[in-house]
């Protein structure tokens, strides 16, 4: 472990959120110059482009890798841990990380709260935080079309197939948003804005909420990524850009198979080493000068137990009779909308049933104390939020959809293995 590792690990274990009842259990996201929300202002800093309303990552982070810059080249590799880049880095010493943290720099940073894709990346391409943006989480109650929405498909989270989405009720994801796009700031400062994602999403609801005005390309396999990539560096050499890499498979591989199993690693392994072939060896020279390269993550994951059927809301119909809706949110930072009257009996039963497993938050104090992050907060957020919001500890859980469980990776919630991910950059 680096110095400067652990010289953030303790800023930001000394830095909880005021006025909740964290203590070591969890990591607070760290909003102001520590967390994956510094990420778009500090590509705006190196790029001389202002206008953001979150500050950059600290001078700890950026000032290794200041200079000029033409290009900032964002990887976002989904479900990342940075304790896992860490572990697997040391078994692995030809991994090209390696080679580019010696140019650069490897720290931790934080994930927003909730530690989820939806959440995460819209903060990543609005820069602004959940609070602001009302994103909560992969499941969402939405008051105003009176549907439990899936906030990735952008359906009733009950819907199975592809029929069905939430466009029949209305909703309009390029106008759903309360805040704008960072694709505004920088090309009102001529730089161009790309967005590499898999086809099956690069024009999904959920992309056209924030990146509509974004240069999109749709990819398929990691080597089809990293050619197309490479292309645009070398037949734009005149232009400044800031371009985005999603990269879902880990996140996918470790819901199913675990986040520190065989297939989660060799999927890394496999990511990193076409970035390396197909890019960084066959990119010229004039295309990689002034580029920065930024490896980071959404979220990280936690493994818990799929067969564990005290979690399992269906063995607890005196728990579910008392709410109004199966719970939103995550399954580690669930938010449960209760019947009148009901609270203290709620808290008492899930103190009973699931002792020192769950933390509480009202969600008023939570918005208020920003778990969720700064700014005005979203006119609909305790519509969102519910009654009150249940954070796992240790490996807990809630699963309330009516169909076998299949994960054994998690995230949404606040343990350092969900909430710690990489901030790697390095001058090409």
């Amino acid at each position: 472990m680096t110095e400067l590792t652990k010289k953030i690990q303790k800023r930001i274990r000394e830095n909880p959120i005021q006025g909740l009842p964290l203590g070591d259990k969890f990591i607070s996201p760290q909003y102001n110059g520590l967390s994956i929300l510094n990420i778009p202002a500090s590509a705006g800093e190196l790029l001389d482009v202002g206008g953001f309303s979150s500050p950059p990552l600290l001078p700890d982070l950026l000032d290794p890798i200041r200079g000029k810059t033409k290009n900032v080249l964002v990887i976002l590799l989904d479900a990342l841990a940075f304790h896992r880049l860490q572990k697997w880095m040391a078994e692995e010493s030809d991994l090209i990380w390696h080679s580019l943290l010696n140019q650069g720099i490897l720290a931790p940073i934080t994930s927003i709260s909730p530690s989820t894709t939806c959440a995460a990346i819209t903060s990543l391409w609005t820069d602004s935080s959940a609070a602001r943006h009302g994103i909560m989480g992969y499941e969402m109650w939405l008051k105003e079309y009176g549907v439990s929405a899936n906030m990735i498909e952008h359906k009733p989270i009950t819907y199975r197939g592809g029929a069905g989405n939430l466009t029949l009720a209305g909703f309009d994801p390029e106008n759903f948003l309360p805040v704008g796009s960072i694709t505004d700031h920088f090309s009102a400062s001529g730089v161009e804005v790309h967005a590499y994602q898999h086809y099956a999403i690069i024009d999904s609801g959920l992309s056209r909420m924030f990146m509509k005005d974004a240069n999109r390309h749709p990819i398929g396999t990691a080597s089809d990524l990293w050619i197309s990539l490479r292309e645009l560096f070398e037949t734009r050499t005149q232009t400044r850009k800031y371009a985005w890499v999603y990269w879902g498979n880990l996140d996918s591989i470790s819901h199913l198979h675990g986040p520190d199993s065989e297939r989660a690693k060799a999927e890394l392994l496999t990511f990193s080493k076409a970035f390396e072939q197909y890019f960084l060896n066959e990119l010229d020279p004039a295309s990689r000068e002034d580029t920065l390269v930024i490896l980071t993550a959404d979220h990280g994951q936690i493994t818990t137990d799929k067969e564990n059927l005290d979690f399992n809301l269906a063995q607890h119909p005196r728990f579910t009779a008392r709410l109004h809706l199966t719970p939103t949110g995550e399954n580690r930072l669930a938010y449960l909308h209760i019947r009148p009257g009901n609270k203290e009996e709620v808290k008492d039963y899930i103190q009973s049933a699931w002792p020192d497993q769950f933390t509480l938050f009202d969600p008023e104090a939570a918005v208020k104390a920003g778990l969720f992050g700064p700014g005005e907060p979203h006119p609909g957020i305790y519509d969102r939020l519910g009654d009150l919001i249940a954070a796992a500890e240790g490996d807990a859980y809630w699963w309330w959809a009516s169909k076998e469980n299949p994960l054994i990776g998690r995230h949404g919630g606040l343990s350092e293995e969900e909430m710690l991910v990489p901030f790697l950059a390095a001058r090409l």
